[in-house]
């Protein structure tokens, strides 16, 4: 299972917030993240591609298929499923 995605921008607010108290726990808490989660981070933001990536390039996108291609997969999906509803009645004969 996948974990949530969070923007460069957030990574590095919590990673400021660990260095002014010194406590990873303690913000891990707060955020109901894991610990590990955050050490992780920090070892990522000492490489050098973190300074070099733009912030945007870190934002999660999402696609939406536009009508035509909608109506396409409902059609291919249609079609599938009739095709294992006949293979599955020709295993049970």
């Amino acid at each position: 299972m996948k974990g949530k995605n969070y923007t460069k921008e957030f990574k590095e607010a919590l990673l400021q917030e660990v260095n002014e108290c010194n406590n990873v726990a303690q913000v891990a808490r707060r955020h109901e993240l894991s610990v590990k989660t955050i050490y992780s981070w920090r070892k990522q933001s000492q490489h050098k591609s973190w300074q070099t990536t733009k912030s945007t390039a870190k934002k999660i996108n999402t696609y939406t298929p536009t009508a035509q291609e909608f109506k396409e997969l409902e059609s291919e999906n249609g079609q599938l499923k009739e095709l294992l509803g006949k293979k599955t009645l020709k295993s049970l004969f």
